[in-house]
């Protein structure tokens, strides 16, 4: 489950919301990358590199290579360390790397780039970064690469979270219940159906993932063993069975809407205050009483 988010390449969408956050879990996927021996790029946009690598270890933050768009996401201060064009000179340079060592590449977050990218650019370039293959074009020199996205859900509109959706192999949603956390996972793999899973989980302070099989025990409602049962027949205002007097006579009566055979003897027998009706017929001048052709003036 999320262990397995690592297993392969691609394009991971992290979806967070104001309840539930993903930063903390993108740094957990990114301390197992680090510890796998890969080297780790991150993207940093929405908070700064101090608080970024607040909590992760210095062998950790060894393997860091940060990429700073907080400070200054312009090059207003138009120094050396700064790259061209940001943020697409940052983008670009991901994309033209040569090197084929298993790379992660994370991004804090999607939802600053696509405040300041348009939808397709960014989608270009996390397609290119996902597939390397397709950009350098020797599918054999290029290692697995695995792009770690997070995305604030709720800042954006069905159009550019379906083509997100769409570029992405898994899809991880952040959310929880009675204080515990969980992601749903969405898998896609070429000529595979989708599979769909749910994993319950904590993040340790050391941003080291503690998996659950469920919600923990103690958060669950559960009754106390020294509180006696309580009926909820007690204080009734009315009864919920029927004694043997009151069930004869239901059974005695007769509905309304019964058609019963004493009803209808009652209907066909005349009774001896009862008129008979009759129908007189006078024909008209222009009436045709064809008795070979009753219907020859219906012109057919």
């Amino acid at each position: 489950m999320l262990e397995s988010l690592l297993a392969l390449g691609g394009l991971v969408l992290l979806r967070d919301s104001v309840e539930w956050e993903g930063r903390s879990l993108l740094k957990a996927l990114i301390k197992k990358s680090a510890l796998c021996g890969e080297q780790v790029h991150v993207l940093g946009c929405e908070v700064s590199e101090e608080e970024f690598r607040e909590g992760l270890g210095s062998d950790i933050n060894s393997q860091l290579v940060y990429h700073d768009l907080f400070r200054d996401p312009l090059n207003w201060s138009k120094t050396g360390e700064a790259l061209p064009d940001r943020p697409l000179g940052a983008l670009r340079a991901m994309c033209k790397r040569t090197d084929t060592s298993p790379i992660t590449i994370a991004f804090d977050s999607l939802s600053w780039l696509l405040l300041h990218l348009p939808c397709t650019t960014l989608c270009q370039t996390l397609h290119a970064l996902s597939h390397p293959d397709s950009c350098l074009g020797d599918s054999s020199s290029v290692q697995r690469v695995r792009v770690l996205g997070l995305l604030h859900e709720e800042l954006h509109g069905p159009g550019p979270m379906g083509a997100l959706s769409s570029l992405a192999q898994t899809e991880v949603t952040l959310s929880g219940k009675m204080g515990q956390a969980s992601v749903h996972i969405l898998y896609r793999r070429p000529q595979q159906r989708p599979t769909f899973q749910t994993q319950w989980f904590s993040i340790l302070p050391d941003f080291s993932l503690d998996l659950h099989e469920g919600p923990p025990l103690e958060s669950q409602p559960h009754p106390d063993s020294h509180t006696p049962p309580v009926d909820p027949t007690t204080h009734l205002t009315f009864n919920l069975h029927l004694s043997k007097k009151e069930r004869e006579a239901r059974d005695s009566l007769t509905l309304p809407f019964q058609f019963s055979s004493e009803k209808q003897q009652a209907l066909l027998r005349s009774g001896p205050g009862q008129t008979t009706s009759h129908i007189f017929y006078e024909p008209d001048v222009y009436d045709d009483l064809d008795q070979e052709d009753p219907d020859d003036d219906l012109d057919i």
